[in-house]
């Protein structure tokens, strides 16, 4: 089974078509860990609202937990893994959205290649979740060493085998950039992560996301190599510069309306 965990703040207006794209998906043995981080929207009355349409056998394969206080997306997260029961691990933000063939498409790709962590290339959708054109793609396989030059992986792409890689290395710390210092903890263990280079993923990226502040990501991904890679000063100074570079000619590419890599 696939535990599909999901993180609920301030998504009133998304959360359906979230469980909608959960719902419709072709693999059938999967179950969806709702983790209300105390949101003070409608959002838990949304998702219970979607959820009483259902029919019973899908209504009762979701769950909601409600934390009792906000905690963030990370301990949301790690809520979700402790109480999932699934083999293996799926992340969804509550604002993106998958291919109807994602979790059956990564699921054989893991089975193909004997891999344990799995991550997909994806479109890039506006605030209502249509694709704008550009896709970023991924490579076939990228170890920690790699990892380091870049941030490809996306958070709602990956899929995570649970009897190849200890569940406390996919918990995720509460820093900035959670999500890659989780893949880049998981690859320092020695995993390599397999990318299936087709887009099963709308990455939603409203007018005003929090990503923009480059500033703010610039920190981040110093404090990143800092103190989860473990690089000296002067190396994670180098390596800024090594992903300010692809940073840049990322963004060229997109905005060129080119795939980007």
């Amino acid at each position: 089974m696939i535990s599909i965990i999901v993180p609920v703040y301030r998504v009133e207006n998304y959360i359906a078509q979230t469980i909608d794209t959960v719902v419709q998906q072709t693999y059938p043995d999967w179950e969806l860990i709702l983790v209300d981080d105390k949101s003070p929207d409608g959002s838990v009355e949304a998702a219970e609202k979607k959820i009483a349409t259902l029919p019973d056998p899908v209504a009762d394969k979701i769950r909601i937990i409600k934390k009792p206080v906000n905690e963030g997306a990370a301990k949301a997260r790690n809520t979700g893994l402790d109480a999932a029961r699934g083999r293996y691990i799926a992340f969804l933000d509550a604002d993106d959205l998958w291919d109807k063939r994602k979790l059956e498409r990564t699921l054989s790709y893991m089975e193909e290649t004997g891999a344990g962590f799995v991550f997909t290339a994806y479109h890039f959708g506006d605030e209502n979740a249509r694709p704008t054109g550009k896709v970023t793609r991924v490579p076939k396989t990228l170890t920690f060493k790699q990892a380091l030059t870049r941030t490809v992986i996306f958070t709602s792409t990956v899929l995570l085998d649970t009897a190849k890689i200890d569940k406390s290395l996919m918990r995720m710390p509460d820093i900035g950039s959670e999500d890659t210092a989780t893949w880049w903890q998981i690859l320092k263990s020695g995993v390599t992560a397999y990318g299936l280079n087709v887009p099963l993923v709308i990455y939603r990226r409203p007018k005003q996301s929090l990503s923009s502040n480059k500033l703010t990501a610039i920190k981040r991904i110093y404090g990143l190599y800092r103190n989860v890679a473990g690089l000296s000063a002067p190396s994670a100074v180098v390596h800024m510069a090594g992903w300010a570079w692809r940073a840049t000619m990322r963004r060229v590419r997109e905005d060129n309306g080119t795939d980007t890599e």
